[in-house]
């Protein structure tokens, strides 16, 4: 069997090792390859930013397999409208390019409100980006809502 590289830990991972918070680190595209086994698509979420119309920059944290509802996050945090924050502003905002977007790193950087999906909650655990493309961490959704002050909420769009 052939021995496995040691990736150098995202700053991410640095974050919660500083923290002594559990996760497992992954390496892997839910988009371009096949899912390790014991991982569907369904544990894998997309951290999304937004802009309120009253609260500024926002976070929504929803399975990839799913669609973020703009009325439901908007009226859960106290908006009248939220919308996506354009591609070429959002490295600006959040410190992060598309598809590296994580609450963790976001956290750390800017104190804006995070919405998680419920769903996350009762599943136990998600899967998020660690801050790098192709790097992701597994980890305890109750954990990481705790760490970066997330409120559990419903934000995904109901088909």
């Amino acid at each position: 069997m052939a021995k496995k590289k040691k990736l150098k830990k995202t700053l991410v991972e640095q974050i919660l090792d500083k923290a002594h918070i559990e996760y497992d680190s992954l390496s892997l595209n839910a988009f371009k390859e096949e899912l390790p086994e014991g991982i569907e698509k369904a544990d894998i979420y997309k951290t999304l930013a937004l802009i309120g119309d009253k609260t500024g920059p926002l976070i929504g944290i929803i399975p990839i397999t799913e669609h973020l509802s703009e009325k439901k996050l908007a009226q859960i945090s106290g908006n009248k409208k939220v919308s996506m924050i354009p591609q070429k502003k959002l490295q600006q905002t959040t410190g992060y390019i598309h598809g590296a977007n994580n609450p963790i790193g976001i956290h750390q950087k800017h104190q804006f409100p995070i919405f998680i999906d419920f769903i996350a909650k009762e599943k136990g655990n998600l899967i998020v980006s660690a801050g790098e493309i192709g790097r992701s961490i597994r980890i305890n959704s109750q954990e990481l809502a705790d760490f970066v002050k997330a409120q559990f909420a419903d934000i995904k769009e109901e088909l």
